[in-house]
């Protein structure tokens, strides 16, 4: 498979400065880029995943009429923390 470029930017100054303050050592700024592009990538995937799923789970609450009020799972939640809390206070 041949490999493909992304197209050049021009960016300020200080923001290339900026990225290669940050590299670690031995990487190279083109390996920062390629690095960030695909965690933006998988970032942006995940957040569409994330998404159609809540969707498509409201969807089958209102079908099926199966689901909690906002309140109730906030209640539950809150009884969970206040749960580990009182643990982490305790002495051993």
């Amino acid at each position: 498979m041949k490999s493909a470029t992304f197209p050049s930017i021009r960016v300020e100054p200080e923001l290339r400065d900026a990225a290669e303050s940050v590299l670690g050592e031995g990487e190279t700024l083109s390996n920062f880029i390629e690095h960030s592009i695909r965690e933006g990538i998988e970032r942006r995937r995940n957040q569409s995943e994330f998404i159609a799923r809540g969707i498509a789970s409201r969807e089958a609450a209102r079908r099926t009429g199966d689901y909690l009020p906002a309140s109730e799972v906030l209640e539950k939640l809150e009884r969970r923390l206040d749960a580990l809390r009182d643990t982490r206070r305790k002495p051993r």
